[in-house]
């Protein structure tokens, strides 16, 4: 299934929250995404009832497993992608921005190949 672009960043946002330790909550995800508290609650609550995320009493998020899995894919395309144009003379910050507007259109083949290439 696939679903929109910033629905995809708010997953690999609390996936790489989540990865640093501790629990997950919406102040963080705005913090680090430079989005207001409101429009971050209204993402997370689309995420909830997309079957994306939970979000337990007190408020802290995890990604479910249809949630992880996207969050994963996204995740690793924008590492592979940052390397890859690293890779080509791209300076490391340039690299991770032009990963992150890719990862999302890109199609399997097309990421495939570039994986593929730089293993």
């Amino acid at each position: 299934m696939r679903i929109q672009e910033s629905a995809e960043m708010y997953l690999e946002t609390i996936y790489v929250l989540s990865k640093g330790g501790g629990d997950v909550r919406s102040v963080d995800v705005s913090e680090h995404m430079g989005f207001s508290k409101p429009s971050v609650s209204r993402a997370v609550g689309l995420l909830k009832s997309g079957g994306y995320v939970s979000v337990d009493a007190v408020g802290h998020i995890s990604l479910t497993e249809q949630g992880l899995e996207i969050a994963e894919k996204i995740y690793k395309r924008h590492n592979i992608l940052t390397r890859f144009f690293i890779s080509l003379g791209v300076s490391e910050e340039q690299a991770a921005l032009d990963a992150c507007k890719i990862e999302h259109d890109i199609s399997d083949e097309a990421f495939e190949a570039i994986e593929r290439h730089i293993k």
